[in-house]
C-alpha cells in the first residue's frame, strides 16, 4: 500500500504578490473551516482529509500555512499582519527588507534583493523540511 501526501509550500512575493496571496489563503481557510486564529471550526470530516497540503498542524490545535512571505520592504508585511488573517502565519517566515527597490527592476534584482535572497532561501528550506503529516 502506498500512501501519496502532497504537500504545497506556497512563496509569495512583492506587494502584489503578498496582496493576491492574503487573498488566497483567507479562501483556503473558509474551505477548510479554519478561523482567524488558525483553529478548526469547520463541521465536516472533509475539511480535515487533506488539511495537510496546505497546513502544519502546530501546537493547542493550531493550523499553520506552509507559506513564505517576502518583500524588499516591511510596510506590506506590516499591513499583511494587521490583516484579518495575518496571525495565522509564522513570525520567522516574513522575509522583507529596509528600503525597497522604489519601482528600480535593477535595483531590486541586483542591490536589494539579492542581499535578501540568502534569508529567503534559507526559511524556504526550513519551512519544506517541517512538513508534519496528520495523522
Amino acid at each position: 500500500m502506498f500512501v501519496i501526501c502532497a504537500s504545497i509550500l506556497h512563496v509569495q512575493g512583492g506587494q502584489c504578490g503578498n496582496q493576491i496571496g492574503a487573498s488566497f489563503w483567507e479562501v483556503i481557510c473558509a474551505e477548510h473551516g479554519i478561523d482567524s486564529t488558525g483553529r478548526y471550526q469547520g463541521d465536516t470530516d472533509l475539511q480535515l482529509e487533506r488539511i495537510n497540503v496546505y497546513y502544519n498542524e502546530a501546537s493547542c490545535a493550531r493550523f499553520v500555512p506552509r507559506a513564505v512571505l517576502m518583500d524588499l520592504e516591511p510596510g506590506t508585511m506590516d499591513s499583511l499582519r494587521s490583516s484579518p488573517y495575518g496571525q495565522i502565519f509564522r513570525p520567522d517566515n516574513f522575509v522583507f527588507g529596509q528600503s525597497g527597490a522604489g519601482n528600480n527592476w535593477a535595483k531590486g534584482h541586483y542591490t536589494e534583493g539579492i542581499e535578501l535572497i540568502n534569508f529567503v532561501l534559507d526559511v524556504i528550506r526550513k519551512e519544506a523540511i517541517s512538513v508534519t503529516p496528520r495523522k
